[in-house]
């Protein structure tokens, strides 16, 4: 494995151009750009945070079109995400606006939401989780995730937490853009710190929904 030293500005260069021409044409004539200047980074940097938060699953570069109505076939951004439970982990990802990165709870089994929403519920532990996500934007994450446009069955719309009932998903995520350390060495540093950052969400939605039903 090569020792990570940042993503090149050939990687966001290569997207832009895909995002121009999403063909298998220009796909099979730049692959070497993607392979040296995205995939091998993102593979570089996932082995440098292992230690610190787990293995990580790079994602294929090619969309599931079968039921789509857009047919372009590869996707306009390389991601990687370490799993803490189902759906639930860290996410970083490289494209053609640089780089972002996130964490938290992506999508919800049925059972799932249901024992998130009883714990957001709870007087300890829903604050617990207000707390953790007024810190984070504080910090200038943005929080997201699927959420419905009026309350949830069995809760009442003057319920304190419900924005957070309404929710079929909890993330949190930072845009960074292509800054001067993009190349460097420096943004497997920047992608920890906001690991770490992210980790008391993380952790708090493993203990709630990051058991397999």
């Amino acid at each position: 494995m090569s020792r990570f030293t940042g993503f090149p500005l050939a990687g966001l260069d290569f997207y832009e151009d895909l995002e121009a021409d999403n063909s298998k044409s220009f796909w099979t004539a730049h692959k070497h750009v993607y392979d040296t200047a995205v995939r091998e980074p993102m593979a570089a940097l996932i082995a440098d945070l292992e230690p610190d938060f787990g293995t990580a699953k790079i994602f294929r570069p090619y969309r599931d079109v079968r039921f789509a109505k857009d047919k372009v076939p590869y996707k306009n951004h390389q991601g990687a995400f370490v799993s803490t439970g189902p759906s639930v982990g860290w996410y970083v990802q490289i494209g053609a606006p640089g780089l972002f990165v996130a964490g938290g709870v992506y999508a919800t089994t049925p059972a799932q939401l249901a024992r998130l929403r009883t714990t957001i519920d709870d007087d300890v532990r829903g604050p617990e989780l207000e707390k953790i996500l007024a810190k984070a934007v504080k910090a200038g994450y943005t929080l997201g995730g699927e959420q419905l446009k009026t309350r949830p069955k069995g809760y009442d719309a003057d319920h304190p937490r419900i924005d957070l009932l309404r929710r079929k998903a909890i993330t949190i995520g930072k845009e960074f853009g292509a800054p001067d350390w993009l190349e460097t060495a420096r943004a497997a540093a920047e992608v920890r710190k906001s690991w770490q950052a992210m980790r008391p969400l993380v952790e708090w939605l493993t203990a709630v929904v990051g058991m397999h039903d």
